[in-house]
């Protein structure tokens, strides 16, 4: 075929014709980006999130449970592409507000439990979701905000901040910064762990898992995003009141050191006050809630395999349950944090220490029993068991917060004002009087320590309370870890120095140096981020230090919260007098006797650069390390198997065919490792209970994995072989009818010489009657 060739007004014309349709493509491009700006403006005001479709509620057919989306797998540093922010309505009084919940659960198996650092603590199954609860408020031109996270975790790591700040700004541009966002956790004890990168914390989770710490980074993240989307013109009022009968002080001869003449001052040897934070929109409808109150989420013991999120937790559930009438649990517009504050001595369990072999009390300096040492002395709940105490410990923190919610009346008017600055923390010099300094030290892990509390023992028998070494374990440290220094050791004095962290780098720093202090200021109402867990009478002093620093500097009457385990965890911050009788909390105090003064100083200088309006004048401060090739889980993936003959899902124990209220429902299938949900997300819920409705012929259903009333068990054989076993506790109050259960699962599956891949299945038990008697 000849080869045509065009003339020049050929050529003219189709390059006329290309640049017309490249105008048109840009045209409808921009038409379509500003259709998708105003749907989501339009979104802001809905009930439900723009980013996602209105929750199953218990009239649903959909078998979902909270909302999950598949996030990255690999941490890096992405190109910012800034989020157009929608135009905000300006002229009202109050503040913009939005408010988000996600999941943020990560693995339920063949991972350590987060807190009590007891070593075949691993998870086994789930009780309820973990969830990360975001609030934004603004002024009204939207510039000046904040972002305040509570998050269903035992703490909030500092390789967690710093990942999601790094996500933040790609996504958002400056909007959200270092100082404008805090991330604290709730302290539950019965979350996973493996989302650190230092040592210490890495040895106690068993390994790094990458698979927990980016389901746990994409919760935080999906909950600000929903908040960010939800923000609309709003007002917050503040309140305060005394909740009873809740806590009491775990280690009571500690706080008898501190001044007779101050603790004087104080009714009682634990902070009793809640503080709650009530969010409303325009027209007075509820939107959401931060109560801030100091008590240990520890009614979950060390016995516990089960993942929850403890009597805060159960708190949360009840709040948010009551305001999202008709919806399944984590699902609705009302979100509910009960974030936690100075709880470092503080323990939910009411009845107190005694000797679980001969019933006596233990209530001594040393918490130990005649027979069987400290690991005898167990504080215990309210409740038959530790399921009920969670329970009745959770009702009572919901309950006053519920009575302070309805009756908060003081509204919060005012600039909102946010400062923070990373600090090395292992060398503050402080001003003790105007003629006598002294400095933090570098970390270090005192002997008692390793006794645990009456919450949560040790494993050896270590006790609280110890002021000398033990020549045996120095030596055995010696010749593991090495000789701490006479440095290390004298500047931690009296402590005698279990474990010298400052000193050991390898593979990683054992703790950490640089630390984030914070706070953020709305009118007269301050919350002050705290990388660790304040006691008692170091909240107070804390507290009415910072408000006099306001004070002198003309911002009177300041409401000052603290909010705990915040941006980056540091164990413990004793009085000095506390320090010097060396229990847990002591022990636990890695910089030295003069902690707390340390950190008092340091954030006065936040407070005093707010009230003068200096922050933009504060320094940086060193930037904290991001580590890579981190200890991997020392728990091994392995292919899943069915016993032969049978598939997953397969029910091995059906359901009775009738059963009454009050009894529990009781269903075996052939399961695979639950960990496996947490990289494939195919199903938002291990389980669902559903119940018949005749008039529609479908199933509804009425519980999921995040119900109180559900368990979900993983029973661990040989060779990838394993059971699932789910629970349903009938409440009195369902109704009568009938029902199934259903289970969903996800197997790895390796072929040979292929990579593996994750497979998801779902399985449904037979019907049954639940009957009133």
């Amino acid at each position: 075929m000849a080869k045509h060739t065009f003339s020049t007004l050929e050529t003219f014309l189709i390059f006329l014709l290309v640049m017309m349709t490249a105008i048109t493509v840009s045209l409808l491009s921009l038409l379509f980006i500003t259709n998708g700006t105003i749907e989501n403006h339009k979104g802001k005001y809905s009930g439900f999130p723009a980013t996602q479709s209105p929750p199953a509620t218990q009239g649903s057919t959909s078998p979902q449970g909270s909302t999950l989306t598949q996030g990255p797998t690999v941490s890096q540093v992405s190109p910012v592409t800034s989020t157009p922010q929608p135009p905000l309505f300006q002229n009202f009084t109050g503040y913009h507000i939005g408010v988000g919940r996600a999941d943020c659960t990560g693995q339920v198996a063949d991972i350590n439990l987060m807190g009590y650092s007891k070593s075949g603590q691993n998870a086994r199954g789930l009780l309820t979701r973990l969830y990360s609860r975001a609030f934004i408020m603004a002024e009204p031109d939207g510039l000046n905000r904040m972002v305040f996270v509570s998050i269903d975790i035992g703490m909030v790591s500092q390789r967690m901040r710093l990942e999601v700040l790094n996500r933040l700004q790609s996504k958002y541009g400056s909007l959200y910064r270092r100082d404008n966002v805090i991330l604290s956790g709730t302290h539950t004890h019965s979350g996973p762990a493996g989302y650190f990168q230092y040592t210490v914390f890495v040895i106690a989770s068993e390994g790094f898992s990458n698979r927990t710490f980016e389901h746990m980074v994409t919760g935080i993240m999906q909950s600000i995003e929903i908040a960010h989307t939800n923000m609309k013109p709003g007002k917050l009022f503040i309140n305060k009141g005394n909740v009873d009968g809740a806590q009491i002080n775990r280690s009571p001869s500690s706080y008898l050191q501190n001044p007779e003449s101050e603790r004087a001052r104080y009714s009682s040897n634990t902070d009793k006050e809640m503080v709650v934070l009530k969010m409303v929109d325009l027209g007075g409808n509820d939107l959401g809630l931060i109560s801030w109150f100091a008590i240990h989420p520890v009614s979950m013991n060390n016995s516990n395999h089960l993942v929850n999120s403890d009597n805060m937790g159960y708190a949360s559930y009840l709040f948010e349950q009551e305001k999202n009438k008709g919806y399944l649990p984590g699902q609705g517009p009302f979100v509910a944090a009960f974030a936690s504050s100075n709880l470092g001595d503080v323990s939910p369990n009411i009845l107190g220490p005694h000797c679980i072999n001969t019933g006596e009390s233990c209530d001594n300096a040393n918490s130990t029993c005649p027979i069987g040492g400290s690991t005898m002395c167990i504080a215990m709940g309210p409740g038959q068991d530790m399921l009920d105490s969670t329970q009745i410990i959770g009702r009572m923190v919901y309950q006053g917060a519920k009575e302070l919610y309805a009756s908060a009346s003081q509204e919060v008017i005012g600039p909102l004002i946010s400062a923070h600055q990373w600090v090395n923390m292992t060398n503050v010099t402080v001003s003790l009087n105007s003629t006598h300094t002294a400095k933090t030290c570098k970390p270090a892990l005192g002997y008692s320590f390793a006794a645990g509390t009456i919450d949560g023992c040790g494993t050896f028998n270590f006790t609280q309370g110890t002021t000398v070494s033990d020549p045996f374990w120095d030596t055995i440290r010696d010749q593991i870890l090495g000789r701490p220094s006479d440095e290390i050791k004298e500047c931690h004095k009296p402590k005698p120095v279990l474990v010298h962290t400052g000193e050991l780098s390898k593979p990683h720093p054992w703790h950490p140096d640089i630390v984030d202090v914070q706070i953020i200021t709305l009118g007269s109402f301050a919350i002050a981020a705290i990388p660790g867990e304040f006691t008692t009478m170091s909240g107070r002093r804390f507290r009415e230090a910072i408000k006099a620093e306001f004070a002198t500097y003309g911002m009177q009457n300041m409401t000052v919260v603290i909010s705990g385990l915040c941006n980056v965890y540091t164990h413990y911050i004793t009085t000095y007098e506390e320090y010097q009788v060396q229990r847990y909390e002591a022990a636990s105090t890695i910089y030295g006797p003069h902690t707390l003064s340390a950190y008092i100083q340091l954030y006065k200088v936040l407070a005093k650069a707010i009230a003068t309006d200096t922050v933009a004048n504060l320094s940086r401060g060193p930037e904290p390390p991001f580590f890579k090739d981190l200890i991997n889980p020392l728990i091994p993936n392995i292919v899943d198997r069915p016993p032969i003959g049978k598939k997953f899902g397969d029910v091995l124990q059906q359901a009775n065919p009738t059963y009454r209220l009050g009894e529990v429902v009781e269903i075996t299938f052939v399961g695979a490792n639950p960990k496996n949900s947490a990289e494939n997300r195919t199903h938002q819920t291990f389980l669902t209970v559903e119940k018949y409705e005749d008039i529609s012929a479908t199933w509804h259903i009425v519980h999921n994995d995040a119900s109180w009333e559900t368990r979900f068990y993983w029973h661990k054989g040989f060779l990838g072989l394993s059971n699932a076993t789910i629970q349903w506790h009938i409440p009195n109050t369902a109704q009568p009818g009938i029902y199934r259960i259903r289970y969903f699962g996800h197997n790895r599956k390796q072929d040979f010489l292929k990579p593996a891949v994750i497979i998801s299945f779902e399985s449904t038990s037979s019907a049954f009657e639940v009957v009133t008697t």
